[in-house]
């Protein structure tokens, strides 16, 4: 009677999710907690991933905080070498950690902007997912997750780069897949649309700038951080072991849209 539902079952799994004090990162972090993993809560302040750590522990799930900037290779080292010794290995690794410093047009945009972005939202993923390798290797496969988004295949006035980023995020989910399927890892991404979080503040406090972005979703509204944390699960989990070298969009509607 369980033969599906088991499928999702993360018992005796160890996740890293970057990016995980708040938003998106930290429901996603619950779920697979509630799953059964054992999580590492990650972003750039200490303080912030225990505070998170511990309201899971409160509520009976394995969970510890880890510090980490993702801009810092030296960083990303530690944390994949901290949660290592804490729980022996990383089976899932969930790229969440993003930025995006600018609302301008490209041509307004420097060479400074552009290489920040670049390496938060692109080559931290490739360094934290290179560094999670042989771990996952030696545990007999692993799971990748990439938090992209649909600007990655459709791109808005003034978020260039970002899009340009997370399409690039995007084509390195498929290069990891295609490359690490052999060792049992798999690499998919998620490219969510509009969701409530402080990093998209900008679109969704301002009413004029929501309805006018919103009246086109079959959906009617944004999404909130929590309604990521399924699709996560099912990537991480079993359930999806033949996905591989995907990106599932869960926008609303968004790219269907007129």
């Amino acid at each position: 009677m369980t033969r599906i539902k088991q499928k999702f079952d993360l018992t005796g799994k160890v996740a890293i999710i970057t990016g995980s004090s708040k938003g998106i990162g930290e429901s996603i972090a619950r779920g697979l907690a509630e799953y059964g993993a054992k999580v590492v809560i990650s972003s750039r302040k200490q303080e912030a991933v225990d505070a998170v750590a511990a309201d899971f522990q409160k509520d009976g799930l394995e969970a510890i905080g880890i510090a980490c900037h993702v801009g810092d290779e030296a960083q990303l080292k530690n944390l994949v070498d901290k949660t290592i010794k804490k729980y022996g290995g990383v089976d899932i690794l969930v790229n969440n950690a993003a930025t995006n410093p600018t609302y301008d047009k490209l041509a307004d945009t420097g060479a400074e902007i552009f290489d920040k972005i670049m390496n938060v939202n692109v080559k931290a993923c490739f360094t934290l997912a290179n560094l999670c390798y042989p771990s996952m290797v030696t545990r007999g496969g692993g799971s990748v997750i990439n938090i992209a988004s649909v600007e990655g295949h459709k791109p808005s006035n003034r978020l260039g780069l970002y899009s340009v980023s997370k399409a690039a995020l995007i084509m390195l989910t498929k290069s990891q897949a295609k490359e690490w399927g052999r060792k049992g890892i798999r690499s998919n991404a998620i490219c969510p649309g509009l969701i409530k979080t402080k990093f998209s503040s900008a679109l969704w406090q301002d009413e004029e700038t929501l309805a006018k972005f919103v009246g086109h979703l079959p959906s009617g509204r944004p999404a909130e951080p929590d309604e990521m944390a399924g699709l996560a699960v099912f990537l991480a989990s079993e359930a999806s072991s033949y996905c591989t070298g995907q990106s599932f969009t869960a926008d609303g509607g968004y790219m269907i849209a007129g």
